[in-house]
């Protein structure tokens, strides 16, 4: 059995996303910039922003065309590197 026969996803796929971090007023459009970075064809309307019902917390979802395994790995390693991120789902 290769590598790719292997692999859960089957590339390009659509890819979600949840990213969290303490509320920030920038933490919307830092986070996205930095996955328009990886994701360059990403569109606003892939991006949803929730507050945890405390108001403490805020969480983004990110739909991405992820390319490969790769390309996945590079996006969440970017993320969770970043320090207005606490979790990445």
């Amino acid at each position: 059995m290769t590598a790719a026969s292997q692999e859960l996803f089957e590339f390009p796929c659509r890819f979600p996303l949840k990213i969290m971090g303490e509320q920030h007023v920038d933490f919307a459009s830092t986070i996205v910039d930095l996955v328009r970075g990886h994701a360059p064809d990403l569109d606003e309307r892939d991006v949803s922003l929730r507050a945890s019902s405390s108001g403490r917390y805020q969480s983004l979802t990110i739909t991405v065309t992820a390319t490969s395994r790769q390309h996945l790995d590079t996006l969440y390693l970017a993320l969770t590197s970043h320090s207005m991120v606490k979790v990445v789902l």
